[in-house]
């Protein structure tokens, strides 16, 4: 057998060198078309200051070599991206179907207390405490999907460890009501509806997180004033433009009722209004801080100042949804939950883990009043 032969390695040129190259590059074509002194054209003057800022003309080299990405390749991306939601979204249902079959043929038990073990022989399913399995989905924002790794999740997992029962999550974390109800996801929440659990039946609660993307991050400089110590944190929210916004989110939640009251009259809602945020430019996986940038244009000049007025933007979010409970609309008005300091939370808009543990207990207690005879 032939000596496979050595291919000639080709030896880079150094970023010295490179650097250097391009210098003298631009310094020979700035004299070539550019006049010593007068006006000059704009291609003149850009010449002009490569030759007088060399990092421009290596800047001029990278680019020539790295074009930016075309319209077609950032659509092919977000392509991409969206066929990896989809299938997130299919695997996220079968998983749930398989589990909610086997528990509804084979029967559901309640889970045990946490610290009490089973005594010796005691069987692993007893007929006594059997019960009919809840049947759940969810839709929402990162409240109900944390993608934080090794953190223990949101409130949903927390939740179906406590209920006994899984629940279908299809929440995708810093989704907005806008979209949520919007005609993409729309069609999937109209579709589940429709179709019941993949276990069969109607679904019994359909828990629903939307509303704080909306009213945070960059547009919320549009609705902050400028700090005036003469003013009273509310007075810093511009009504007319932070009603606008509210009213967007109003109308998500509207036609959500809608929805459900047309495919699926007898599955309850659950609504929630996170808790009283905290703009200590906390961010969280390379996302973040939401609501301290605006507070820092906006010159406040202290934590408890921007506090103040998140407190009051979200007591008017939670009044709105409190105005639109009604038969099988539930609010859980979770504000003031969580103690106010900066330990209670993981990042600017998110608990901390003790925080959702306490939530998940906030929605097990609401859900039991819902539910007496199948909620322990």
């Amino acid at each position: 057998m032939a000596r496979p032969t050595k291919r000639k390695k080709t030896k880079k040129a150094a970023p010295r060198k490179v650097r250097a190259k391009a210098r003298k590059t631009t310094k020979i074509r700035a004299q070539a078309i550019a006049p010593d002194s007068g006006p000059v054209t704009l291609d003149e003057a850009r010449t002009l200051a490569q030759a007088k800022k060399p990092s421009l003309a290596v800047q001029a080299v990278r680019k020539t070599a790295a074009p930016p990405a075309s319209p077609a390749a950032v659509g092919a991306e977000r392509q991409k991206l969206k066929k990896e939601q989809r299938d997130e979204r299919a695997r996220r249902v079968r998983e749930y179907k398989a589990t909610m079959e086997i528990m509804k043929n084979r029967g559901a038990r309640r889970p045990r207390p946490k610290g009490l073990r089973a005594a010796d022989g005691e069987p692993t399913a007893q007929a006594a405490q059997s019960f009919a399995p809840l049947q759940i989905f969810a839709e929402g924002d990162s409240w109900f999907d944390y993608p934080y790794p090794f953190f223990g999740g949101s409130i949903i997992p927390r939740l179906e460890n406590r209920l006994g029962v899984p629940i279908l999550n299809l929440a995708k974390a810093g989704d907005e009501v806008r979209f949520m109800l919007g005609v993409e996801e729309r069609a999937v929440l109209t579709q589940h509806l429709t179709d019941g659990c993949p276990a069969g039946g109607p679904w019994d609660v359909l828990l629903f997180s939307g509303g704080g993307n909306d009213i945070v991050g960059n547009p919320m400089a549009l609705w902050i004033s400028n700090w005036n110590p003469a003013m009273p944190p509310a007075d810093h929210i511009k009504k007319a433009r932070f009603e606008a916004a509210l009213a967007l989110v109003r109308a998500a939640y509207e036609d959500l009722i809608a929805v459900r009251d047309s495919l699926s009259p007898g599955t309850h809602l659950v609504f929630q209004g996170y808790d009283f945020a905290i703009p200590d430019g906390r961010g969280v996986c390379n996302l973040g801080p939401w609501l301290k940038p605006t507070f820092d244009l906006c010159k406040f000049p202290t934590l408890a100042a921007g506090r103040a007025v998140v407190k009051a933007m979200l007591e008017q979010f939670a009044a709105m949804l409190t105005s639109l409970a009604g038969p099988k609309v539930t609010f859980i008005n979770g504000q003031g939950t969580l103690a106010p300091q900066t330990s209670s939370w993981h990042n600017e808009l998110h608990p901390a883990k003790a925080g959702f543990e306490t939530f998940a207990d906030v929605f097990q207690q609401k859900l039991k009043v819902l539910f007496p005879d199948r909620v322990a």
